[in-house]
C-alpha cells in the first residue's frame, strides 16, 4: 500500500498501524472513533454485532453503510490517498466487515475476509511455506481434507498427520509434533460427527512444545456466539462465513480472525504474511457480498439462540425414536462430551443459557453461574447428526421431510438435511469414512429457525416412514 494522505497516527482495534515511510493510513466512515468507542466499553454481543463497522455516514447521515463498488480510488498526489487505492488491496465494505468480525470473535484484534472458507484455508496453508508439517484432527471437513491431502501436499510438499485429537493423550500429541510442525488444525465440533476438542488442552501442548506450532480452530459449527476459541488459547480462528455468520444461504465467504500479536513475533509475522497473501492471491470477497454478510451478522446472536433451542428439541425427539441408533449433539446430557461442551461455551452464550433458558424451560431456581452442566441438556448451536440402521433408511428420511431441504451446506435460517457419506464427505476414502463413523446410515441436520413444533412434526413423520421399511 502507498502512504496515506492523513499523516496522523490512527488506532485500529486499539493498536497503531503504520504505513510505509513511517506514515499512517486513514480509516474512512469514522472508523477511528467508532473502534475506540466500542473497544472502550463492555458492550454485549448483539450490540457489537449491530454497531461495529456501521457508523452513520458523515456526509449523508445514512445509518446503513453504502456499497462501495469502485475498483479504484482518487489520490491527492502520487501515493497519497485516503486509505484505499485499489479494491483488491482493501475496500470500505470489507474493512467494515473485518472490524465487525474481530469484535464479535472474542479475543480478536484483526480479521481477514476471503472469497470462501476454502480460500481462507488455502491462504493459511500457503503461509506455512514449503515442506511444513500440519497436525490435523482426523475427523475434518471434507474440503479441508481435500486441500491438505490433494492440493498442498502436491504443490508445496506439505506433510499432514491426521490424529484423533479428541481422545489422544498429551504424550501421543507431543510425539506427533515434529520439528517442522507449523500448525495444529482443529475443528470443534467436527463435521459431521460432532466430536468436541478440548481447545485449552491442545493449546497448552502446542505452546509449550519446542516447535511452537500455531493452533487454528475452525469455529464454523458454533459461530462466535457459542464459542470463543481465541480466549481458550487458539492463535487463529477460521470461519466459513457462508454458514452461520451470514446465515441466509446467499453468500459464499470465509474469514480468519487473529488475537493481538504485539507480544508474539511469530504470530505477528504470520499475520503479516496472511495479509500479504490476501492481497497477492486476490482471493477476496466482493463489496456486495461483504455488505450482505455484515447485514446477516447483525442478527447472528438472535439467530443462534433459536438455532440452538430448536436443535435441542429436535435432538430429544430423535433420541426418543426407536429407529434412531445414536444421536450426536454435545448439548444432550447423554453425550459423552457433555461436560466439555458446557465448559467450552462462550461467556455470553452461557450467561444467556443460565439467565433465560434454564430458568424458563428447566425451572432452575437461581441464575447464578453453574460450574457443572445443567440437567436436561442445553442449546449448543444448530447442528445434529444421527444414525439410522442402513443407507436406505437414511435415503427414506432425507426424501420424506417437508421442511428439511435435502441440500449441502448449513447455518442458514432454513433447515437442511444431508447424507455426509455420499455428499459433503464423498471425497474421503470409504475406509477412512467408516473408521471415523461416517457410515451409510449417518444423517446430518442443520436445524433452522422455523417454528420448532413444525420441525418436530416433520422429523417424526419422516422417522415413521423409516420405521415402516421392510427388507
Amino acid at each position: 500500500m502507498s502512504p496515506s494522505l492523513d499523516l496522523k497516527s490512527v488506532t485500529v482495534n486499539g493498536h497503531g498501524h503504520h504505513a510505509p515511510n513511517g506514515r499512517h493510513h486513514h480509516l474512512s466512515n469514522g472508523a477511528h472513533s467508532d473502534t475506540l468507542k466500542h473497544k472502550a466499553t463492555s458492550d454485549g454481543f448483539n450490540t457489537l454485532s449491530v454497531h461495529v463497522g456501521s457508523s452513520p455516514d458523515p456526509s449523508t447521515g445514512a445509518v446503513i453503510p453504502s456499497i462501495s463498488l469502485s475498483t479504484t480510488y482518487a489520490q491527492a498526489a502520487p501515493g497519497l490517498h485516503k486509505g484505499f487505492e485499489y479494491s483488491r488491496s482493501d475496500n470500505p465494505n470489507r474493512k467494515d466487515f473485518e472490524r465487525l468480525l474481530a469484535s464479535i470473535e472474542k479475543g480478536g484484534e484483526d480479521a481477514l475476509c476471503f472469497g470462501s472458507g476454502s480460500a481462507a484455508t488455502g491462504v493459511v496453508v500457503q503461509a506455512l511455506g514449503s515442506g511444513a508439517h500440519v497436525l490435523c484432527v482426523n475427523d475434518v471437513y471434507g474440503g479441508t481434507y481435500r486441500y491438505l491431502k490433494r492440493v498442498a501436499s502436491e504443490i508445496q510438499s506439505l506433510e499432514v498427520t491426521l490424529l484423533d485429537l479428541e481422545t489422544a493423550d498429551e504424550e501421543v500429541v507431543r510425539e506427533n509434533i515434529r520439528e517442522n510442525t507449523k500448525l495444529i488444525w482443529l475443528e470443534s465440533p467436527t463435521n459431521p460427527t460432532l466430536r468436541l476438542m478440548d481447545i485449552s488442552r491442545i493449546a497448552q501442548i502446542a505452546h509449550s512444545h519446542p516447535s511452537h506450532p500455531l493452533l487454528l480452530v475452525d469455529n464454523t459449527f458454533l459461530s462466535p456466539f457459542y464459542s470463543s476459541p481465541l480466549l481458550l488459547g487458539a492463535d487463529v480462528v477460521l470461519h466459513s462465513l457462508t454458514k452461520y455468520v451470514n446465515g441466509h444461504s446467499d453468500v459464499v465467504m470465509g474469514a480468519l480472525i487473529l488475537p493481538p500479536s504485539s507480544s508474539s513475533p511469530q504470530l505477528k509475522a504470520f499475520k503479516d504474511k496472511l495479509r500479504f497473501l490476501q492481497n497477492a492471491t486476490g482471493a477476496i470477497p466482493s463489496p456486495y457480498d461483504c455488505w450482505l454478510a455484515q447485514r446477516g451478522a447483525k442478527t447472528l446472536g438472535l439467530r443462534m439462540r433459536q438455532h440452538g433451542l430448536n436443535a435441542l428439541k429436535i435432538a430429544r425427539v430423535l433420541r426418543s425414536s426407536p429407529i434412531v441408533e445414536e444421536v450426536l449433539y454435545p448439548g444432550l446430557e447423554s453425550n459423552d462430551r457433555y461436560e466439555l461442551a458446557w465448559k467450552s461455551l462462550s461467556s455470553h452464550a452461557r450467561r444467556w443459557i443460565e439467565e433465560d433458558v434454564l430458568l424458563r424451560d428447566l425451572h432452575h431456581s437461581s441464575p447464578s453461574s453453574l460450574s457443572e452442566p445443567p440437567e436436561g441438556g442445553f442449546p449448543f448451536s444448530g447442528m445434529i447428526s444421527f444414525r439410522l440402521p442402513t443407507y436406505q433408511h437414511a435415503v427414506t428420511f432425507l426424501t420424506s421431510t417437508r421442511l428439511f431441504t435435502l441440500a449441502e451446506s448449513l447455518g442458514g435460517v432454513e433447515s437442511l438435511a444431508e447424507h455426509p457419506a455420499s455428499m459433503t464427505h464423498a471425497g474421503i476414502p470409504k475406509e477412512e469414512r467408516d473408521a471415523l463413523g461416517i457410515t451409510e446410515g449417518l444423517v446430518r441436520l442443520s436445524v433452522g429457525i422455523e417454528d420448532v413444533d413444525d420441525l418436530v412434526v416433520d422429523v417424526r413423520e419422516a422417522l415413521e416412514k423409516c420405521a415402516r421399511l421392510k427388507f
